[in-house]
């Protein structure tokens, strides 16, 4: 069946599978009339939900609300349609603000716009290239850090319209915007902070004591936090707005106008998504944007922070999704269907997209089981857009704000950020300061880049030290008899790779004298890279300069394949392979018949076909065995 294929099938799919693989396998299972009224009555509470979000991130960003109302409809849509997860609803998230506000401030809408195309261009080479899978290996530590780094600065990025502040330049760093706003505190407006407050504490109602929240109507109980604070806070507005005039207010219609048809809008245009050409739209300072290779080159580092950014949100949402929903996603289809998105997304005025937890989340608990919930959500915004414009304009900027301090506090993961600090080890907690650290002070692409090559230089410490080679116990009861005189077993024990590869072999190089054969144990070596390959060649050099012959037992898996490519072969006097223990004595005593002192000197072989093996053991050019003390 296909849903078998789908969610439980290893291998993956082939590429001209991909585009539409969780729909398609949807409607082979049978898509019934009674899933079909779940979807309907999902998609529309979430794309409810979600209109203020998208205005709120949008305007975060710097652009106006109507762009991330775009966004949650052309690529919420497409995504659906095309995407490898089942459930997962896509639109602007809070992750993005921090790397977008930067370019728009620098490059106006148009360089945001072209910096969603290139972005969308790399998810798609990503999907089409298998890279999906590769994002699960970004560590724990440096998603934490950097999530919560963003976090703190959408946080503060709110303060501004919380409490009305007025000021004309918003700075790009951290410390400097927040002098800004410290310095233009005499502008706060006290209704603002009201309402931002008052917004905050309905959303927040959920989270109450239980044996507070059964005092409240059931009807209250059972709508949705965001329904039910935002439209009063609107209706609010507009009632201080008609019985006071003279108080100064924020609303979403006083901030934002749009030229429509000749004549100015207030808030958001009641009209559909337009196609444009995203290099036209306004670039810095309300200037045309020059398009050349330099202004490509100068977007490109943006472009990839969000198409990396983009891809670790969506998938980890989609994990999520799988965790809730019992599914298996396809990680590359996801990651094609997100680049499509995003590529067609700018033709319609809409910023950079991706899968949004929350709204997933949501989604599932209405109901949601199937893409066309999230098809359902886009088409629910697009009707909101036609319906309710003229009503979205009295929303207070100081509601979204407090909207989006809800959603920074829920992205900042205090608990889990927390506890990785309590339990970790303090190379994990160095890890998820730093990326902390960096991404607010700087931004997500110094801290994630400086996260990751911290994180896998201290991964290459741990392995290196779980990589050991000792001189194994002679009468261990594992050795299929006596171990003869003159031989020693080394034990390797790890993967053979260039972080451990001297410090396993440092042992074998303080051998005695006395020793023909050394038996390289590998069972418990499962990997080798070329650093492991050349450090062995020299130590078997060294040996056979010294008489002594090496027998590697127990490779096996990639090791083997490293080895046997870099021209490991059985060489008569230097070097034998075989693959168990038994056959390595076997191997000597075909050879061998007894190895015993004398009191001529410290070794002496009484050997099947002597003069033939010794000069196998001897260096070039000797004649007779090298006999220590005499």
């Amino acid at each position: 069946m296909a849903r078998t294929r789908f969610q439980n099938a290893g291998e993956d799919l082939p590429l001209r599978a991909l585009p539409g693989a969780a729909i398609r396998a949807v409607f082979a299972e049978g898509y019934s009339k009674a899933q079909f009224r779940k979807d309907l009555a999902a998609g529309f509470l979430v794309g409810i939900i979600a209109m203020p979000l998208a205005m709120a991130l949008s305007i975060a960003v710097g652009a106006s609300p109507q762009q991330g109302l775009y966004t949650s409809i052309v690529a919420g849509f497409l995504t659906a349609l095309l995407g490898g997860s089942r459930i997962q609803v896509v639109g602007p998230t809070a992750a993005f603000i921090v790397v977008l506000a930067p370019i728009y401030l620098r490059f106006g809408l148009a360089g945001l716009l072209l910096s969603g195309l290139m972005a969308g261009l790399i998810l798609m080479g990503m999907g089409l290239l298998r890279l999906g899978r590769l994002i699960e290996y970004i560590p724990f530590p440096v998603t934490t850090g950097f999530t919560s780094g963003i976090a703190t600065v959408i946080a503060a990025l709110q303060l501004k319209d919380l409490f009305g502040l007025q000021f004309t330049h918003t700075p790009e760093g951290f410390f400097e915007r927040l002098l800004t706003m410290w310095q233009a505190r005499g502008t706060a407006s006290p209704w603002g902070l009201i309402f931002g407050l008052g917004t905050l504490a309905i959303l927040l109602m959920p989270r109450l004591p239980k044996r507070w929240l059964v005092r409240l109507p059931r009807f209250l109980r059972k709508i949705p936090a965001p329904l039910l604070a935002l439209p009063l806070a609107g209706l609010g507005a507009w009632l201080l707005g008609h019985y006071c005039p003279d108080i100064r207010l924020e609303t979403i219609g006083s901030r934002f106008h749009t030229l429509v048809g000749g004549r100015m809008v207030e808030g958001i245009p009641q009209v559909l998504p337009a196609w444009i050409w995203p290099w036209s739209a306004p670039g810095p300072e309300g200037q045309k944007l020059a398009i050349s290779l330099h202004t490509i080159r100068l977007l490109l580092p943006g472009a990839f922070t969000v198409a990396i950014l983009g891809a670790i949100e969506s998938l980890l949402s989609a994990v999520v999704a799988d965790g809730m929903a019992r599914t298996r996603h396809d990680p590359d289809a996801e990651l094609i269907a997100l680049g499509a998105a995003n590529v067609v997304t700018p033709f319609f005025g809409g910023i950079p997209a991706t899968g949004a937890i929350a709204r997933t989340a949501t989604n599932f608990r209405f109901g949601g089981r199937t893409p066309v919930a999230s098809m359902v959500h886009a088409l629910t915004i697009l009707l909101a857009i036609l319906l309710l414009a003229p009503v979205i304009r009295f929303l207070p900027m100081a509601s979204l704000a407090a909207l989006l301090l809800l959603v920074a506090w829920n992205m900042s993961e205090v608990e889990h950020f927390l506890h990785t600090v309590k339990v970790a080890p303090r190379s994990d907690v160095a890890v998820l300061f730093t990326c902390y650290a960096l991404t607010v002070v700087f931004d997500m692409v110094i801290a994630v880049t400086v996260g990751v090559m911290l994180a896998s230089l201290l991964f290459i410490r741990r392995m290196a030290e779980a990589t050991e080679g000792r001189i194994a116990d002679p009468d261990h009861h594992s050795l299929p008899g006596p171990l003869p005189e003159g031989v020693i077993i080394y034990d390797l024990i790890g993967p053979l790779f260039f972080g451990a590869a001297e410090r396993a072999m440092r042992a074998i190089r303080a051998i005695g004298s006395e020793v023909r054969v050394v038996i390289f144990r590998m069972e418990q070596v499962p990997t080798a890279d070329i650093t492991g390959l050349v450090a062995m060649e020299g130590v078997i050099e060294e040996m056979h300069r010294h008489g002594i012959k090496v027998i590697l037992v127990g490779l096996r898996g990639q090791a083997r394949h490293v080895f046997l490519k870099g021209g490991f072969r059985a060489r008569p006097g230097k070097l034998a392979m075989c693959p168990t223990m038994a056959t390595a004595f076997k191997h000597m005593n075909a050879r061998f018949h007894t190895y015993h002192r004398t009191d001529r000197g410290p070794l002496r072989f009484h050997v099947l076909h002597r003069q033939k093996f010794v000069n196998r053991l001897l260096p070039t050019g000797s004649s007779t065995p090298p006999v220590h003390g005499g």
